[in-house]
């Protein structure tokens, strides 16, 4: 039943493989149990009740996109989306976090509707693939800022904004430790090599504590938890998006920059992942090119997106870690399935991941994807000027203005007034022309 359901005969895959790729995919995003709880609740996110909301939505969300797509697709609130859901939305447009949530269901709504109508399509042919790589690359940068600054290595500075710590102080000397080892594990070609990392720099960050190096450390270090496994689930952030929306209509010009910006990320994070695995596990294509799938791995995130607001957690996206399963020979859906099993039995040993993932830890998650992401530059077009200018600007003002909304808006207004000047308007779409209007309404009338 299982063969003929996921065509596992046909895919040259066995139930053993797939076993073996959900848990390869598992092991290879799972450092999103420590990093997303911990990056929400900087911005006052109780932080029992997302690491309980990061698990369940990846449990059905991986589920749910096996079945619908049979694609090996590990599904979990995105990196990247969630510093925009924390920092910019939160922090820097002084949304509550409620108001937050009200926003990604809103997000939510709009992509299931680009998918069901099929303008995913146009939209990835309408907006330049410079503007999707400098998004990406900006955002990887922007992530490596934000766990350099919670670890305590970046801080504040009087004179110069920011400035270099103490390295010898004990959150910043065990980040840039275990940043070390997750380098050599990566260049070493290490499965899981975040996670391995992490668990690694857990393990220093104890013995730090238990010789009394850490103890009164201002950034919370790793500790042994008290207890290893629990029942006891914190669920107070499940639907608290409804009493948000209130507060969220009362600037339309910010929503409607948040919501643009939910929506990119997500949209070009799922499209992408689908051609790189697609790629990678060489799966048959439609009479559209498009490889076989694509459209319901679309709805599945879609779907997906309702459930992790409804259970209080920023959006999810496709993981491009999920080549990890590919590469050991996953090759249906059965394997995110399987994924998503392992996500759901995570789910007992909250104790240990809170009280070991701390943001001196997460913090080595953070720094590697931010390299990983920026791998995205080498698609780049360094003799074209236009590329050039919109990545900068992109980059740039992600980190300077800490918001992934405002370095978008900007990279959309360079990209269209450097096209003028070379000669390129009428390559120009229409739908980049208006989102750029918009974008300059944005940026000199829009801003509180």
């Amino acid at each position: 039943m299982l063969d003929k359901f996921f065509d596992m005969s046909g895919r040259n895959t066995n139930l053993k493989t797939e076993f073996i790729a959900g848990l390869t995919t598992f092991l290879a995003m799972s450092y999103v149990l420590g990093v997303n709880p911990y990056l929400l609740s900087t911005a006052g996110m109780p932080l029992k009740s997302v690491f309980f909301a990061t698990v369940i939505s990846a449990t059905i969300s991986c589920i749910i996109t096996g079945l619908l797509s049979n694609y090996p697709l590990g599904v979990a609130p995105g990196m990247g989306v969630n510093a925009l859901f924390a920092i910019t939305v939160i922090k820097t447009l002084g949304y509550s976090w409620n108001a937050a949530l009200a926003a990604v269901f809103l997000s939510a709504i709009i992509f299931f509707l680009i998918t069901v109508t099929g303008l995913r399509i146009k939209i990835i042919k309408a907006i330049p693939e410079v503007l999707h790589l400098a998004m990406g690359s900006g955002v990887g940068f922007f992530l490596t800022f934000i766990g350099l600054k919670n670890a305590g290595i970046i801080i504040s500075h009087p004179t110069n904004i920011v400035g270099l710590s103490h390295l010898t102080s004990p959150a910043p000397l065990l980040a840039l430790i275990g940043i070390g080892i997750t380098l050599i594990l990566f260049i070493r070609k290490i499965p899981a090599a975040i996670f391995i990392g992490l668990l690694i720099t857990s393990i220093i960050g104890i013995v730090f504590t238990s010789t009394g190096f850490g103890v009164h450390s201002a950034i919370n270090m790793p500790m042994i938890p008290s207890e290893f496994v629990t029942l006891n689930f914190d669920t107070s952030a499940t639907f608290a998006f409804i009493s948000g929306f209130k507060e969220l209509f009362g600037n339309l010009n910010d929503l409607i920059m948040v919501i643009f910006s939910f929506i990119f990320l997500i949209f070009f994070d799922t499209a992408g992942t689908f051609i790189i695995l697609g790629k990678q596990g060489d799966f048959p294509k439609d009479e559209k090119g498009e490889y076989k799938g694509t459209d319901k791995g679309f709805l599945s995130i879609a779907i997906s997106n309702f459930i992790g607001v409804i259970f209080g957690t920023s959006p999810l996206i496709t993981y491009i870690e999920s080549s990890a399963g590919v590469g050991v020979g996953g090759r249906t859906g059965l394997s995110a399935i399987f994924t998503g099993l392992f996500f759901l039995i995570s789910m007992i040993f909250a104790p240990v991941i809170i009280f070991l993932f701390t943001p001196s830890v997460t913090a080595v998650a953070l720094v590697i994807i931010g390299i990983l992401m920026i791998g995205q530059l080498k698609e780049i077009d360094w003799s074209d000027f236009v590329s050039l200018a919109t990545l900068f600007t992109t980059i740039s003002m992600m980190i300077l203005t800490s918001s992934i909304s405002l370095g978008i808006a900007f990279g959309f207004v360079i990209y269209t007034i450097t096209s003028i000047g070379m000669g390129r308007a009428k390559e120009l779409h229409w739908l980049v022309w208006i989102l750029t209007i918009l974008f300059i309404y944005y940026l000199l009338f829009g801003i509180k």
